[in-house]
């Protein structure tokens, strides 16, 4: 039987009376087991975070400090933490180490966000009524952070949760992913044994979402929600929590134009990349692809070529592109998706087929807006690919869409980049770069079913603040 990974309550490790077995998704083996922890429990993390927050605030400087100490950290430990990322979540190896990476990022930005963290003044006497009078802001802590992270960014999804409250002086109850909890336990011993973050400060909490997930978002001590994952959850959370900030980050479908004067060829080779990194499940991985009827069949020819050439197999070969989807059943969802897209028309360019237990990488051509693998988010490594003659017709291609997270075109034409970045109804625009695209420092965030706020350490931390106004009569 596998280590027992203890869950963290306060100063407790807690391993609770029943285990929930996490096993690798490429060939099933059993790589640990965490608690199947309880409502009780969620009681027991909630009341921690309340009294770190109460009795044990931490001021901006060592908010940083703390921060500071686990990008170090991390740095030092990219490898290790890129094989947990690897073995929980089938992430090939070159992608997970990058994500380890990226983690960096986000807790050094972090860092700089608990230092410069500040109110504002309030020019009072610009009224009659506030002459002689001197206001300004102080930002508080909301309170008490839940945060649901998703199994698709085990570790740097958790760390834009953590990180930001960190800074912004919010303690956190953390309920991992259920597939994927290892790398979010590996980072709060990291941040509790070695960083100087003080025990109750973070909490984490394994279990499922009916047992665990529930009881933390519908807690009364619970002021923030942050949330990963599908509309239809994230949209229940807030249903169920009507008097909380709940800021949610959903799906997406995201789509790429690509115009005749834009670089088709440095759009096959991206895409090639963007639409399968860790088999497509990602939130901006890209999916629907609109190409001018003038280069359609040259670029079509050039990414399959591409998505040919891409190596399926065993996550920790570093040779390895694409690797298993998180369960079998959602690779034999992908798949049947992808076979209703044949029968009703699409034509494969490459893969569409299971191998060895892996959904090869698939490129559809002729999709049509109705199929589910273009109206639906796929979360699975496939592109469809749809031509059009006019790029008005591309954006309301485009646009036609429940969500709008990230949208992309390719064109050297600054005054078609401008009016796509005016009429694509998206959280973020990107001109001759996929939609794939993230840096960890900008707001990050969609509108509709892709969400309903903006992550990034600066973007975040002000959303787990309060304004408190101070009026002073000298």
């Amino acid at each position: 039987m596998s280590d027992l990974r203890p869950a963290r309550i306060g100063d407790a490790r807690v391993t609770g009376d029943d285990s929930v077995t996490v096993r690798a998704p490429y060939d099933g083996r059993e790589l640990a087991r965490v608690p199947a922890l309880d409502a009780s429990d969620v009681d027991r993390a909630v009341a921690a975070a309340r009294a770190a927050l109460h009795d044990n605030p931490l001021p901006p400087w060592r908010r940083a400090e703390v921060l500071e100490r686990a990008a170090t950290l991390l740095r030092e430990r990219v490898d290790d933490f890129g094989r947990t990322i690897a073995l929980e979540a089938a992430k090939p190896i070159k992608t997970a180490r990058v994500e380890a990476t990226r983690a960096v990022d986000t807790f050094t930005f972090a860092a700089v966000e608990a230092r410069r963290l500040a109110g504002d003044v309030v020019p009072l006497e610009s009224a009659q009524v506030g002459e002689g009078k001197l206001a300004f802001t102080l930002r508080v802590p909301i309170g008490v952070v839940a945060a649901v992270s998703p199994f698709n960014f085990p570790l740097n999804l958790v760390a834009h949760k953590l990180a930001p409250a960190i800074a912004a002086g919010c303690p956190v109850v953390l309920k991992p992913a259920s597939q994927t909890p290892l790398s979010a336990l590996a980072l709060a011993d990291l941040l509790l044994d070695e960083c100087g973050l003080p025990s109750g400060h973070l909490n984490v909490v394994t279990g499922s979402g009916r047992s665990v997930g529930d009881a933390l978002v519908t807690h009364d001590d619970v002021a923030y929600i942050s949330f990963t994952g599908s509309p239809e959850v994230g949209w229940g959370i807030a249903e169920k929590a009507p008097r909380k900030k709940v800021a949610l980050e959903l799906g997406n479908n995201s789509p790429v134009i690509i115009e005749p004067d834009g670089d088709w060829d440095r759009a096959a080779r991206l895409i090639s990349v963007a639409g399968f990194s860790h088999a497509g499940q990602s939130c901006i991985s890209t999916q629907r692809v609109y190409v001018h009827e003038e280069v359609a069949d040259a670029f079509s020819t050039a990414l399959a070529k591409r998505v040919d050439d891409l190596k399926v197999g065993d996550p920790l070969d570093d040779d390895t592109d694409v690797s298993a989807l998180i369960t079998t059943a959602d690779r034999d969802r992908v798949k049947e998706w992808i076979d209703e897209a044949m029968a009703g028309g699409a034509e494969v360019l490459a893969g569409g087929d299971v191998r060895d237990g892996l959904l090869r990488p698939t490129v559809l051509r002729d999709v049509t807006p109705d199929m589910r693998v273009c109206r639906d988010e796929v979360f699975g490594p496939m592109v469809g690919i749809q031509t059009y003659s006019d790029v008005d017709e591309a954006l309301r291609l485009a646009n036609d869409t429940r969500y709008g997270l990230q949208a992309a075109i390719f064109t050297s034409d600054i005054g078609t980049a401008l009016k796509a970045a005016r009429t694509l109804d998206f959280g973020g625009v990107l001109v001759n770069e996929v939609p794939t695209w993230r840096a960890d420092l900008m707001p990050y965030g969609g509108v509709r079913d892709s969400g309903n706020t903006r992550e990034g350490p600066a973007y975040a931390v002000r959303e787990m603040t309060e304004h408190r106004l101070v009026i002073v009569q000298p």
